[in-house]
């Protein structure tokens, strides 16, 4: 391994026993390019072509508050399959709020779990006091990777193969984008949403091949709502307003409590993608959702896959770290119970038909993307650590006739989420591969591994060391090579 080590940036981290600051989430300061990475395992297969990056939340500056893993500061890492070899970099991204934290040596901003009052500055995104730490998603679009944050914020682009900082995108509205912008393959379109505490408090927007806004249309709710990711089909992009959102009492004393709304259903609008035409509204069984696999139409009826919650708002976990047993039940799937779910909304009589695909706790849900938005056959789920936000196993799921097979990781090694990597000239749709980061706390390391999607329970077919360990973190995304230029 060949590795060259940038300059260090300011941290004034101390250490501490928080949950989400040691372990599988210890942050990471150094940023490093390194090629010609060591197998460890097995042969790199040569018809892996592309990169897989990684966002993930990195605290830098000691928290002003009670620190939420959420909170972090957004890192990209990439590595680079090609010919049979692997190279790795992995940056921070300059945010406005990393360099005004990096100039004062300290952070500025409270977190998820602070009161408004403990910003020392103004802040962006849904809450006004947070940080934008472009921390949670990363996506390929029109060649150049886009980094955003859960809470709306600006969206910051970066070139996906050197991972050279491209600043502010300029399309993004006043008020920002959610994480989860999806994009079309075949049409080389990004879907986005937004939220916000003003009227009419959603919106939908469309970004063409070229990087150029298409369309930016209201979607108008009744008041300020949470929503966290989307879903699109052929013809339609599938928004949601679930009943678990801010407390409007207390909103007004500007207090951001998350509260389920009891006796409010959920509701689903299918938003034409062009904006041209009648947005109609469906309701389910109430819940929460994260994370939506896909969508796609079926005769007279959309199809949409998610992940239901069955315990929304969970009881705080008895078995945590003293002081944290709010936020730990709040970032465990075995909490909030998330199960592979299926609605069907028939656009001929307006009702919705759902059904459960699968009784075990998964979650962070891929596809291979070229299925995105139409009838597809696998997903590829992660099984979290009871009681953690850490991956122990992944489970592919064939949703048309029910099967499952499933890869365990031996204790005490915790994986990424692990997208689609289609192999070169594939030829049916898990033709391909899963790519996946792996922390080791055993050996305090960190790799890559590589899963051949049609025989996930063989385990990896190969293992790449990474020059040091990584911290862990949410969201990935797979670009081949041909969409690395624009």
């Amino acid at each position: 391994m060949k590795l060259e080590r940038l300059p260090s940036i300011k941290s004034s981290l101390k250490p501490s026993n928080h949950p989400y600051l040691n372990g599988a989430w210890t942050p990471l300061m150094e940023e490093v390019n390194a090629s010609d990475l060591d197998v460890i395992e097995g042969t790199i297969p040569k018809d892996l072509d592309g990169i897989y990056l990684r966002n993930t939340e990195n605290q830098v500056h000691q928290p002003l508050g009670r620190f939420h893993p959420f909170d972090g500061d957004g890192m990209i890492h990439q590595i680079d399959f090609r010919g049979g070899h692997a190279s790795y970099r992995n940056r921070f991204v300059r945010t406005r709020g990393f360099e005004a934290e990096q100039e004062a040596g300290a952070s500025l901003w409270g977190g998820l779990a602070d009161p408004v009052q403990l910003a020392k500055r103004p802040g962006w995104g849904a809450h006004g006091f947070l940080k934008d730490s472009s921390s949670t998603d990363v996506v390929v679009h029109a060649g150049k990777a886009l980094s955003t944050f859960y809470q709306c914020g600006e969206g910051y682009r970066l070139d996906p193969q050197t991972l050279e900082q491209l600043g502010l995108e300029s399309w993004v509205p006043i008020d920002g984008i959610s994480a989860h912008a999806r994009v079309d393959e075949r049409t080389g379109e990004l879907m986005f949403f937004n939220y916000s505490k003003h009227a009419p408090y959603l919106h939908f927007g469309v970004v063409d091949r070229n990087n150029k806004l298409a369309t930016y249309i209201p979607v108008s709710l009744s008041g300020p709502r949470l929503p966290h990711d989307m879903a699109f089909t052929e013809n339609y992009a599938i928004l949601n307003d679930l009943p678990a959102f801010w407390d409007a009492d207390l909103l007004k004393r500007n207090i951001h409590a998350v509260r389920l709304h009891e006796g409010l259903p959920s509701r689903f609008a299918l938003v034409p993608r062009r904006g041209d035409g009648e947005i109609r509204w469906f309701e389910a069984a109430p819940t929460y959702v994260l994370h939506w696999v896909n969508a796609y139409e079926d005769g007279n009826e959309v199809v949409l896959d998610g992940y239901f919650q069955e315990e929304p708002m969970p009881k705080p976990r008895q078995d945590a770290p003293p002081g944290y047993e709010h936020m730990m039940a709040y970032l465990d799937e075995f909490s909030f119970k998330s199960k592979l779910h299926r609605w069907r909304f028939n656009l001929a009589d307006g009702a919705t038909r759902e059904e459960r695909l699968d009784d075990r706790i998964m979650e962070f849900g891929m596809i291979n993307r070229r299925y995105a938005g139409r009838k597809y056959r696998y997903v590829y789920s992660t099984i979290a650590e009871p009681g953690w936000f850490l991956f122990k196993s992944f489970v592919k799921k064939d949703v048309q006739t029910g099967e499952s097979w499933s890869y365990e990781l031996d204790s005490g090694r915790y994986a990424s989420e692990a997208p689609f990597a289609p192999r070169m000239d594939s030829r049916s749709e898990d033709d391909g591969y899963l790519v996946s980061f792996v922390t080791d706390e055993n050996s305090r390391t960190s790799e890559c591994i590589v899963l051949d999607a049609q025989h996930i329970p063989d385990g990896p077919i190969c293992r790449v060391a990474l020059p040091h360990k990584i911290c862990s973190g949410t969201h990935s995304f797979w670009a081949s090579r041909d969409q690395l230029t624009a």
